[in-house]
């Protein structure tokens, strides 16, 4: 047997290798090794009474122990570091493990021992047993059923203050913040702080049936509040609420809340706090004594099971923390646009009239028709009754009007002609203000609709020729007359047409006669 006692007794007293060799008669290679075995797994002096030589080789040496059966040894590093890797279970990690019996012609374990093994082993060894719950995949939340209390200034009166918990289930290490409410706002400030202190986020969050956070969860159905499914999908996560009056699905946040309103809210119940910030100075010292404290059965605490057995496999966070965006309904006015707080958003004006689901962020409002964005906009700020209106929404002839410029009124008349240049620039020229020389070419721009291009360089050329103050009035005027005119001439001229190629005409050759 290996004095593995003896051994870790000398080096610590600063003995060479070579003195522990010839004083134990080991040789100075297994020396190394045994030291070194047992730093890395923070095995240190001084000894307890029950580390003996036995217990000592089965903690550095647990393969040990299943050699002397004649089965193949068991390599508990290796599985417990399979089993933190997504969809690894310990019967896949058995049947890769009979393959390899198989292959070097050895005897298996059956899944009953290899079972049984490795949870010994991860209850004596390691913080974390990994057989229900992989690291990093699951966050816990809840508020805790005690509340705790500040004390407003001005009346002395103890104003309530609700705990936040957050936990996760395989190293047990849990987060907890006060606030003054437990709305959605509360809600989702919580998750970003517990985020933030846990360094990363998880692949699933398991909330209760509250309605901060469900809006509808039924065997068939499950509708999430819509700033809670958005702050999930910010921080790349998967929101799977417990079933309704099933503690089970959470038990380990319902474990915690416990242990917290213990440890916590009970512990600060002589404390007295003038606003929810002292308090959570207040939570937050205990809350790290209560990480820290050592677990009963096993070595370490919450805070080192977490460091060394689950921090690594969360996710990154983003740079910035989820901002929560607000969610409103409302019908689109007759005018294409709606109404938020007093200020007024442009949708597209086919969607005058229908019902509209609107997000409000700090910097942006979006605005969407059956899950499908249709329109954002800046939001405003200030005064009350200022509007945010996009061209791309108007009606044609709502952009007619909004594009009246005197750069887009001369443009327009060069399209037409130059002598409706001439006029346009008369008008521009000649008219009080700008505002009334633009309603007046918008009016005559509007013809368009009834005129052809020539026809309004040709009233606009008549005019001219007329008059040295040419008028939209008298171009409307002249657009009339020359349609009628020109109606009245198109019908004399098909009477004609008419009547030379239908009407008879009898020669002298029908009655006998020749033809001159």
């Amino acid at each position: 047997m290996i004095h593995y006692r003896k051994i870790l007794e000398l080096h610590d007293e600063g003995i060479s290798l070579r003195g522990i060799a010839a004083s134990t008669g080991h040789s100075r290679q297994k020396i190394t090794e045994v030291i070194s075995l047992a730093e890395k797994k923070g095995l240190d002096c001084p000894l307890e009474e029950e580390m003996t030589d036995k217990w000592i080789e089965e903690f550095l040496f647990p393969e040990k122990s299943l050699e002397a059966s004649g089965r193949k040894p068991l390599n508990f590093d290796y599985i417990h570091e399979e089993l933190a890797k997504p969809n690894v279970t310990l019967s896949l990690l058995h049947h890769e493990y009979e393959a390899e019996c198989r292959a070097s012609q050895k005897i298996p374990y059956s899944y009953r021992s290899f079972l049984r093994h490795y949870s010994r082993y991860a209850d004596k060894y390691k913080a974390t047993l990994r057989i229900r719950r992989k690291p990093g995949e699951i966050m816990e939340v809840d508020w805790a059923g005690s509340t705790s209390f500040i004390i407003d200034r001005d009346t002395g009166e103890k104003v309530k203050a609700y705990i936040f918990v957050a936990t996760l289930p395989c190293s047990q290490f849990s987060y907890a913040e006060a606030s003054l409410s437990m709305d959605s706002q509360s809600w989702i400030n919580a998750h970003n702080s517990a985020y933030k202190y846990f360094g990363g986020s998880t692949q699933i969050v398991v909330p209760d049936n509250l309605k901060t956070s469900v809006t509808k969860h039924t065997t068939r159905e499950l509708i999430l509040n819509p700033t809670y499914r958005e702050m999930a999908e910010y921080y790349n996560t998967v929101v799977m609420p417990a079933r309704v009056r099933t503690p089970k699905d959470k038990a380990s946040v319902e474990g915690s809340v416990g242990v917290i309103s213990t440890w916590i809210i009970a512990a600060l119940r002589n404390t007295h706090c003038f606003s929810i910030d002292e308090l959570n100075e207040e939570v937050w010292k205990k809350l790290d004594e209560f990480n820290r404290r050592p677990f009963t059965r096993k070595k370490g605490s919450r805070l080192s099971a977490f460091e060394e057995e689950e921090k690594f496999a969360l996710s990154p966070l983003p740079i910035a923390h989820f901002k929560m965006s607000e969610w409103k309904k409302t019908k689109v006015r007759p005018d294409y646009h709606l109404s938020i707080e007093s200020m007024f958003y442009s949708v597209p004006y086919e969607y005058i009239n229908r019902e509209v689901e609107v997000k409000l962020s700090d910097n942006l409002v979006e605005i969407f028709f059956n899950h499908m964005r249709v329109a954002s906009h800046k939001r405003l700020y200030g005064k009350f009754g200022q509007s945010s209106t996009l061209r791309d929404h108007m009606p044609d002839n709502h952009k007619l009007y909004v594009d009246q410029t005197p750069e887009t009124a001369i443009e327009w008349a060069e399209s037409i002609g130059a002598s409706t240049l001439s006029v346009i620039r008369y008008l521009l020229d000649t008219s009080q203000n700008e505002k009334q020389a633009l309603q007046s070419i918008f009016s005559l721009k509007k013809s368009e609709r009834n005129y052809t291009k020539y026809e309004i360089e040709r009233a606009c050329k008549m005019v001219v020729s007329m008059t040295k103050r040419p008028t939209v009035k008298s171009i409307q005027t002249i657009l009339k007359n020359n349609k009628k005119s020109d109606a009245e001439q198109e019908l004399k001229r098909q009477t004609d047409i008419s009547k030379n190629n239908y009407g008879f005409t009898r020669g002298a050759s029908y009655y006998g006669g020749t033809d001159k």
